[in-house]
């Protein structure tokens, strides 16, 4: 394997025998027979089999694992057939930014028989860029353009679809694609995600005639993913949506603060009772559930009660998404456990995971499930594994087939009445004592919609904690006084939080307001309705 694609590979995931050691155990009694293997496995054995020149005779298992999901999606062997949709959403920062680069590198490689492309998380081409016409025709021929979905589910194993699936850059070289059509290109294509979220926004894919495949074209898309991140990161103002989790991480829910994050709060909401109460009685099923929401609002705090309610003695450990090159050491951190007595595990955001790691969890679930039932893990037979998701539709096929119940969590948006509460612990934790709010204060915290959710108003109470004690409404930050409608720029964020620090001057009249951020009175009345500043 040459050096551009053991950094596609994930490590420890390369198959130990290679197709050539398959071909000749057949022979005397294979520990693989050909009716196991995918058929385009089969179809490239037999190639080896008549003794054709291959660039390498081994496959790595994401390829694998690839040509087996396209078979299992019924995915024709010989026709090219992607679904048009001729919906493109042109809109979004991912995509101007994205145009962006890809313009950029087309200038330098304008005389290169390369396509350059972009695509959305589904698959769907958003743009092509090329200087050659005839791979442009040829292209067409097989329908990869805009408005063409090259997902894997639609055309089987290539780049774009390899890379989305994994969520990994991919190289897929000629004979590796699963459609025989597509055997005269090679494709490279990396995945760009959310700069802030880490959620997959779409790849960068490369497109070139499979005999003028280089090494560089991996490195080129890789690249321009890095550059397209970038770029929507310097545009969003920096913005990233708050401090990243780190990812892969493995950790213990301790009691008696036996919720991460969020709280120990019982005593909330409606709404946030009936969730835990749900997620409590599937659990005492021994169903796993997957508790459904916005990032920060809470899944995993509901998770962690509820199965502090089932199962007041067991250990609970939650481990979040990890990194690409992170895979094999998360898993061996977590997965024993499974088979192990009065344990419990939460895994978050799975809408996160590659396919493939994905199909790992749901093997060493389903393995240590019969396990427990035959006695050999817990006594009961329990086996308690939740997980947590933005949106059903988003949980990883493999893991979808084996979830029993769904547990909706509302955003902190929708249980205005659990902000009062959760505001005075997120003090309470960063003073070590109580500290008030002020009526006004507090009904400016449950005013604010709170995009980033319980999270964020923990981070926020936190901090105005540590500096103010009471905390009244002029200690609050800027954007929790108002709610614009639009994402502003520097210019517009520098004054708006000069008009409300002005406005929270109980010593200024709006005339004298208007004066210290030099505006007149009504371009400041203005500017108070634009902004959605609450005036005091």
């Amino acid at each position: 394997m040459s050096q551009t694609e053991t950094r596609a590979a994930v490590p420890g995931t390369r198959l130990a025998p290679t197709l050539m050691t398959w071909i000749t155990a057949g022979l005397s009694g294979s520990v693989m027979p050909d009716d196991v293997i995918p058929a385009r496995a089969r179809g490239f054995a037999a190639e080896a089999r008549a003794g054709r020149d291959h660039t390498r005779s081994d496959v790595s298992c994401r390829l694998m694992a690839s040509w087996q999901r396209s078979e299992e999606y019924g995915v024709s062997l010989d026709d090219v057939d992607p679904v048009f949709s001729g919906t493109i959403d042109q809109s979004s920062l991912f995509y101007d930014s994205g145009r962006e680069v890809l313009a950029s590198l087309h200038r330098t490689l304008a005389a290169e028989p390369v396509s350059l492309m972009l695509t959305d998380a589904d698959g769907l081409v958003l743009n092509r860029l090329s200087g050659d016409t005839s791979l442009l025709r040829a292209l067409d021929r097989v329908h990869l353009a805009p408005g063409f979905s090259y997902a894997e589910r639609v055309v089987g194993t290539t780049g774009l679809g390899l890379a989305l699936a994994d969520r990994a850059p991919s190289l897929v070289r000629a004979e590796e694609h699963y459609a025989v059509g597509l055997c005269c290109y090679t494709c490279a294509a990396a995945p760009v995600l959310h700069p802030g979220t880490g959620r997959l926004e779409g790849s960068v894919n490369l497109t070139t005639w499979s005999e003028s495949s280089s090494n560089l074209l991996l490195a080129l898309a890789e690249s321009a993913a890095q550059h397209t991140t970038d770029l929507m990161r310097l545009r969003s103002g920096g913005v990233t949506g708050g401090r990243p989790r780190p990812r892969g991480e493995v950790f213990r829910v301790e009691s008696p603060r036996a919720e991460p994050g969020a709280g120990s709060l019982h005593d909330l909401s409606g709404s946030w009772r009936r969730a835990v109460s749900l997620a409590e009685a599937g659990l005492r099923d021994g169903r796993v559930v997957a508790c459904v929401g916005e990032p920060g609002s809470g899944r995993t705090t509901a998770l962690a009660q509820a199965l502090r309610r089932a199962f007041p003695r067991y250990r609970i450990l939650a481990a979040s998404n990890p990194a690409a090159a992170d895979v094999e050491p998360w898993l061996s951190l977590w997965t024993p456990e499974l088979t192990k007595a009065s344990t419990a595990v939460i895994v978050r955001d799975v809408d996160l995971l590659p396919l493939w790691v994905a199909e790992q969890v749901r093997d060493r679930v389903l393995r240590a499930r019969v396990e427990a039932r035959s006695g050999a893990a817990d006594p009961a037979g329990c086996l308690p594994f939740v997980i947590t998701v933005e949106r059903f539709e988003d949980i990883p096929a493999a893991l979808r087939a084996i979830v029993d119940g769904i547990v909706p969590v509302a955003p902190l948006r929708q249980r205005p009445e659990d902000i009062g509460p959760l505001a005075r612990v997120a003090a309470l934790r960063a003073r070590g004592r109580e500290v008030d709010l002020t009526p006004a204060a507090e009904r400016a915290l449950s005013d604010h919609r709170w995009p980033g959710n319980v999270e964020q108003l923990m981070q926020v109470v936190k901090k105005l904690a540590r500096r103010h004690d009471p905390i009244d409404v002029g200690h609050l930050p800027a954007e929790v006084l108002s709610h614009g409608r639009h994402r502003l720029t520097r210019l517009e964020t520098f004054e708006r939080d000069e008009i409300v620090r002005a406005l929270n001057d109980p010593s200024l009249t709006m005339a004298e307001a208007a004066e210290r951020v030099g505006l007149s009175r009504s371009t400041l009345y203005r500017r108070i309705a634009q902004y959605g500043i609450r005036v005091r």
